[in-house]
């Protein structure tokens, strides 16, 4: 049962408002990532998972921080390297000599927000470890499910596969991340006023002294899902959802398609985002905006193609473009 009553719930324009202000707060420590920050609220308004993408040092970690301080979650996070174990994540069952029972203690899973840093540093075994956390909001132990907290979301970090010490993340696992979000190297403005910033005093561990406050809780991250849930979406545009994903399955590029979760998945995002844009309905614009960032991470490309240059990104621009918009 939702621990918020109707009454207690802010309005949806009010929860619109303060999500749309979180960008603001989050440009106070991280310069030119407003489509990774839309990436991460999507994916809380969709109660889905992102994997964000990029080489070392284009504040990856700090920007999951800053988002978490922003929305007042609490957050948790995990340096995933090879020696890592699944109790290490999930939790483990400890001996108590007071009352001579195996007790078990939380892991750093049980929280909003876990950040889960470097996650194609371990091993495939501990990486299966969040499976469950992650499709089911749970973890088993001893055979009893112990429910995750609400909201609860699972942020990953990882450096592109071609960097050394790295593990590919299993097909069965990116799956269960709603989004896989690519961030950039900033453009040169943006670095010259980022290491404005750090002359000026800028200190990286400590948001509070850069200005970062909540701009909203769960009780908004609340009323937006209540009022994404209502937004409409055309048989039309279910069609187009469907003839993208179908389009992937046929690329003569690809060895991996997107499944029916991916379409799913794209359905999802799509809402979200019509919502923050203000409509109560979803538009083919929408489901194109969303689709590379639901997409890349669900379809495998075929060897000789990735000889020839060919990335995920582009084979998407290409269904794009060739699979009829409806009107």
């Amino acid at each position: 049962m939702s621990a918020f009553t109707p009454e207690a719930l802010p309005s949806a324009d009010e929860a619109r408002a303060a999500l749309t202000a979180l960008r603001r707060e989050v440009a106070k420590a991280v310069v030119g990532q407003d489509e990774t920050v839309t990436g991460l609220v999507v994916a809380l308004l969709c109660r889905g998972h992102v994997l964000l993408e990029g080489v070392p040092g284009v504040a990856k970690t700090l920007l999951v921080r800053t988002v978490s301080q922003a929305l007042s979650l609490d957050h948790k996070r995990v340096q995933f390297t090879p020696d890592l174990m699944p109790g290490d994540v999930t939790g483990s069952l400890v001996y108590d000599q007071h009352t001579a029972k195996f007790e078990f203690m939380q892991g750093p899973v049980f929280t909003n927000l876990l950040l889960a840093d470097e996650i194609n540093r371990t091993p495939p075994k501990t990486q299966a470890s969040l499976l469950e956390a992650m499709e089911e909001r749970q973890v088993t132990v001893e055979g009893r499910p112990m429910a995750l907290p609400d909201p609860f979301m699972v942020a990953a970090t990882q450096n592109p596969v071609e960097y050394e010490g790295t593990y590919p993340l299993p097909e069965a696992q990116l799956d269960r991340f709603l989004l896989k979000v690519t961030v950039p190297l900033p453009e040169r403005n943006a670095e010259i006023d980022m290491l404005g910033r750090h002359a000026a005093g800028f200190d990286p561990s400590d948001l509070t002294a850069a200005g970062v406050r909540a701009v909203a809780g769960a009780a908004e991250l609340h009323a937006a899902r209540n009022a994404v849930a209502q937004v409409r979406i055309a048989p039309e545009v279910l069609g187009y959802i469907v003839d993208l994903c179908r389009a992937t399955r046929f690329s003569a590029s690809l060895q991996l398609g997107a499944s029916p979760r991916g379409a799913t998945a794209l359905l999802r995002t799509s809402r979200a985002w019509a919502w923050l844009s203000g409509r109560d309905y979803v538009t083919p614009d929408d489901v194109k905006a969303l689709a590379k960032g639901t997409l890349r991470h669900r379809i495998g490309l075929r060897p000789e193609a990735e000889l020839e240059g060919a990335t995920t990104d582009g084979i998407l621009d290409g269904v794009l473009a060739s699979v009829p918009v409806p009107r």
